[in-house]
């Protein structure tokens, strides 16, 4: 027959109640467990039983013998629970709980699961720290809880019985509290709170005081939020060791209270509860502002004072990249303001602001960015190697070297045909946009131009800031057929037989008069009986030469001068002017006729 249970060990002063009572030794089962300070829960499906067989005996053979606390799940369905709850107790010293457990079946199959809570300063219930699945053994087993919560918190255990559906008892004994520590379970040291940003492993150091065997189950349990497996083990010496575990990836739902648990053979250790504190890195809310904007520098306000996140802020950065994404770079920025430096003209930049608080990991996500553009500037350079491709008597066709951004440093720009020449005296200047300046052979046709003409011809490559000259370019244009010979210059000075003729060059020459066509022929005369089919024919002149002596003609006869200038590329339009010789006296015909033979 097993003896009376004792509910709690004589250790005046070892173990308080939340109000600070002392609980003295000598309460058995076979009392009242009131007497004991044992409750049971008024939110549970039923309440565990106090059972005493020896003032009360029974013939059931599945049922144990001696005073201990009883559940019956006969007739109960699945699911059902029944919690019993013992003191809270504040722990001064080093000492363990130690329990025995029963587990019987009628049919052979678990008639429940036994769960130990332990519930901490009034918090929630949490996860069993021990449990067994309730297969029948028909014999008490022997379990300790190596409890390491520290004054001035306080806490409960709870013993907890869920059933299964099957008929069958599940009773505890002898619920002691030892002034040493546990034989087969180690006891844990206090372990601290630990505080990362989001996204960083927390790591929980867990000092134990005891022995660790192959076999044992160490983990993080956590209340309210995941538990963390064991990451490694150090043993420090034969009597300690310490266990280290990781909650990866950490977010603000990992935050919360956390413990070290083992489970050994004989039973289960547990720590104190220690903080888990995740901070979220802080992040803007704001974009920053412009200040001012320059070709190469951009003007900022961090504008970061309002925040998404944790504080404190122990650094700032400035994140700046093209819009295009090509390039970034990142700044430390020691105010409230900051010039970004070095930047590309016309070029437009997505600017951040990224804030640190204390702590690996710390630096938050870039805030929303201020996107803007950076001034033109003035361009490099004028045009280079400007040169002439093809001449024409009337237009020129130029080429030069091909520029890009390095040399605009604008996205926006003009490129100006910049010429002059001169027509008749008079200086004519013109400019005309060039528009193939992304070709890779960039060139610009200049039309309507006078013939055999200097021009002079530059490039101007103009944008918002400024503008900058190629060098000057003298084309000559191509000769042309010449313009005609001033009729009004066309003059004859007549004599009887002879008329000297003499003109000027044409007013555009287009080139070089290399030669003169004059063309004459008698068109009447004062005698009309006089033959005129053979007083006619044609003379060339040297460009040089602008008269002609014409002899043999005849008297009182109207002569057709036609006069054509010529350059290289051919002959101009025709002046025709007329000229009449002179009549001196009456001249016999035949004698005339004889005259002109002779001539």
């Amino acid at each position: 027959m097993r003896r009376l249970g004792t509910c709690l060990a004589t250790l005046a002063g070892l173990l308080l109640t939340a109000a600070g009572e002392t609980f003295s030794g000598g309460c058995l089962f076979d009392e009242l467990y009131t007497s004991c300070g044992y409750s049971q829960a008024e939110d549970d499906d039923f309440n565990w039983e106090q059972v005493n067989t020896l003032t009360k005996p029974t013939s059931d053979p599945w049922m144990p013998s001696g005073s201990f606390m009883l559940v019956n799940t006969s007739g109960r369905p699945e699911g059902q629970r029944a919690h019993l709850y013992l003191p809270q107790l504040k722990e001064n010293d080093t000492h363990c709980i130690d329990f025995h457990y029963f587990v019987s079946s009628k049919s052979n199959s678990a008639p429940g699961f036994l769960n130990v809570y332990v519930k901490v300063n009034n918090g929630p219930l949490g996860n069993p720290i021990w449990n067994i699945s309730g297969d029948p053994t028909r014999t008490w087993n022997r379990a300790e809880l190596a409890i390491s919560t520290f004054w001035p918190n306080f806490y409960q255990v709870i013993f907890e019985v869920v059933t299964s559906g099957h008929q069958g008892y599940l009773a505890i004994d002898e619920v002691k509290v030892l002034g040493h520590p546990c034989t087969r379970t180690p006891h844990f040291l206090r372990i601290q709170n630990v505080e990362v940003n989001a996204g960083q492993f927390a790591t929980f150091q867990c000092s134990a005081i005891g022995r660790t065997v192959a076999g044992d189950r160490l983990w993080l349990q956590g209340i309210d939020v995941r538990d963390a497996p064991l990451k490694e083990i150090k043993v420090t010496s034969s009597r300690r060791f310490i266990a280290s575990f990781n909650v990866v990836n950490t977010t603000k739902q990992d935050a919360g209270k956390y413990r070290c648990m083992i489970r050994t053979e004989g039973g289960v250790g547990i720590s104190n509860y220690a903080e888990l504190v995740v901070k979220e890195p802080p992040v803007p809310i704001a974009p920053p502002q412009l200040a001012s904007v320059g070709a190469t520098y951009l003007w900022i306000q961090l504008n970061a004072n309002s925040i998404n996140g944790d504080g404190p802020i122990v650094a700032r950065e400035v994140e700046y990249c093209t819009a295009s994404g090509s390039w970034n770079d990142r700044q430390p920025v020691d105010s409230t303001s900051y010039k970004i430096g070095h930047l590309d003209p016309d070029t437009e930049y997505e600017i951040s602001v990224l804030l640190t608080r204390p702590g690996e990991g710390g630096t938050g996500s870039p805030g929303p960015a201020l996107r803007t553009r950076t001034k033109c500037a003035d361009p490099m350079r004028g045009p280079r190697k400007l040169e002439v491709v093809e001449v024409k008597s009337r237009q020129i066709t130029i080429r030069w070297e091909p520029f890009g951004y390095n040399v605009t440093r604008c996205h926006s720009y003009n490129l100006t045909v910049h010429y002059c020449y001169q027509v008749a005296g008079q200086e004519q200047v013109r400019e005309e946009i060039s528009w193939d300046t992304d070709n890779s052979h960039p060139q610009h046709t200049i039309t309507n131009l006078s013939p055999y003409t200097n021009v002079s011809v530059k490039l101007i490559l103009m944008n918002p800031e400024g503008r900058k000259e190629s060098q000057e370019l003298i084309v000559q244009t191509d000769e042309d057929l010449p313009g005609a010979v001033p009729t009004e210059s066309i003059q004859g000075s007549t004599f009887e037989e002879k008329i000297f003729l003499q003109w000027r060059e044409p007013t555009q020459t287009y080139g070089v008069i290399t030669l003169y066509e004059i063309t004459y022929k008698a068109v009447s005369s004062f005698d009309p009986e006089i033959d005129l089919s053979n007083q006619s024919g044609r003379v060339s002149k040297l460009g040089n030469e602008t008269h002609f002596l014409f002899f043999g003609l005849y008297p009182g006869t109207t002569y057709s001068f036609t006069i054509r200038a010529s350059t290289a590329k051919g002959f101009g339009p025709p002046a025709t002017n007329q000229f009449t010789t002179k009549i001196s006296g009456y001249i016999h015909k035949p004698v005339y006729s004889q005259l002109i033979a002779t001539i």
